[in-house]
């Protein structure tokens, strides 16, 4: 008797992804020994006044399922930092809902809005997590490319005939990223515009995911896409990079109180409830006084700066960024000949003992070349860290 063929226990939805880089980078630096200058999450704690806030919370009791929607403290402190920051009146009882970090909040607004067909334009590079949602939500991604500036201290841009040839009739949602992951960019109010105007002109939604908000170093600043067209713009944030308590997961969406709705509906099949203790921690964060975010934002420059002059000691050229914490570096006088950023950031862990993300992972594959000879770096690291990541690659620079 012939064996009957064994149907792939995996759905069509979830097979064609594999191990993300974060992981096989992570793993072979481990193994290796590496600085783990690749994935972005701090090795370092934050403020112990939060810390301690969650403790008490902890042994206050709220140790059980909190409102599907958040607990009342974070939507009330979403809602005020929210005025404080960019003078935005929000209710929190319907225009506020919580999720497990701004990943569930962006698969949740993905899920919440794009029917099978649908079109959703994405920026690339882009964090991956855009495409993967589009793509189980049955939806069809419309790229955009950013391209690289001529001067290291420039910014990135796109073209404006590409960005309106990516809309069409089927425009369903539109995903912005600022300040961007993994280069860096600030968009302009000019750029912002223009994007309202073709949202607006498909009847689309603008996502504006904003998790780095505050790591914003100049020239200009971060702008928030709500403040310029509120009806259509969906708002996702976290306390994980704002913070440095990446491991605990809290995210948030603010908006129209219709696209929240939309949001709260996936996301209460999803997680349900998001971790109490840590809500209430975060709501603690966002009330801290102004010299927190301004002795922050200082630091991370600092960082910034020291990586960047440490990649240009040794033999890479780092284009500035002007937010996030990845300095995106070109590679050209190290890398091999056609040897792609993969095979590069590969080498690189087992030659000089440091760990990048190859950019061409934020790509499509047909686009992925036009990073090959970049890496990207992360500086949301002590300084010791950074020191041992720049001394070695300077050192292997020398060799």
């Amino acid at each position: 008797m012939r064996d009957t063929p064994r149907m792939s226990p995996e759905s069509a939805r979830v097979a064609p992804f594999g191990t993300t880089i974060f992981t096989e980078i992570s793993r072979l630096a481990v193994r290796l020994g590496a600085v783990n200058l690749g994935q972005g999450f701090p090795d370092f704690d934050g403020p112990d006044a939060v810390k301690q806030a969650a403790i008490d919370a902890i042994r206050g009791g709220l140790n059980q399922y909190g409102p599907t929607t958040g607990s009342q403290a974070l939507r009330q402190a979403v809602a005020e930092h929210a005025q404080r920051f960019y003078g935005q009146t929000i209710d929190p009882e319907t225009q506020v809902t919580v999720t497990s970090g701004a990943t569930e909040g962006i698969f949740d607004a993905v899920m919440g809005l794009v029917n099978p067909g649908d079109e959703v334009v994405l920026f690339e590079p882009f964090y991956d997590s855009y495409l993967a949602s589009v793509t189980m939500a049955g939806g069809v991604p419309r790229f955009v490319q950013l391209r690289a500036p001529v001067e290291p201290s420039g910014a990135w841009w796109f073209d404006e005939a590409e960005l309106r040839a990516a809309f069409s009739d089927k425009t369903k949602l539109c995903i912005v990223n600022t300040p961007h992951n993994p280069t860096g960019k600030l968009f302009t109010r000019a750029e912002l515009e223009l994007l309202h105007a073709l949202v607006r002109e498909r009847g689309a939604v603008l996502l504006s995911d904003e998790v780095y908000e505050h790591l914003v170093y100049g020239p200009g600043v971060h702008l928030r896409p709500a403040t310029l067209a509120p009806e259509q713009t969906l708002t996702l944030s976290s306390g994980g990079k704002s913070f440095s308590f990446t491991g605990w997961k809290i995210g948030w969406a603010l908006g129209p109180a219709p696209l929240v709705r939309a949001i709260q509906k996936a996301h209460q099949w999803v997680t349900f409830a998001v971790a109490h203790p840590f809500q209430v921690a975060i709501a603690a964060a966002l009330r801290l006084p102004d010299a927190y975010f301004t002795q922050y934002v200082a630091e991370y420059r600092r960082k910034r700066d020291l990586l960047a002059d440490g990649l240009r000691q040794a033999g890479f050229e780092p284009l500035i960024p002007h937010g996030s914490y990845f300095v995106m570096a070109r590679t050209d006088r190290h890398r091999r000949p056609d040897e792609d950023d993969v095979a590069f950031c590969r080498r690189l862990i087992e030659q000089a003992g440091v760990a990048a993300i190859p950019p061409s992972v934020f790509f499509r594959p047909e686009t992925a070349p036009s990073m090959h000879g970049l890496a990207r770096f992360a500086f949301c690291k002590t300084d010791p860290v950074l020191d041992e990541g720049v001394s070695r690659l300077s050192r292997w620079a020398a060799r």
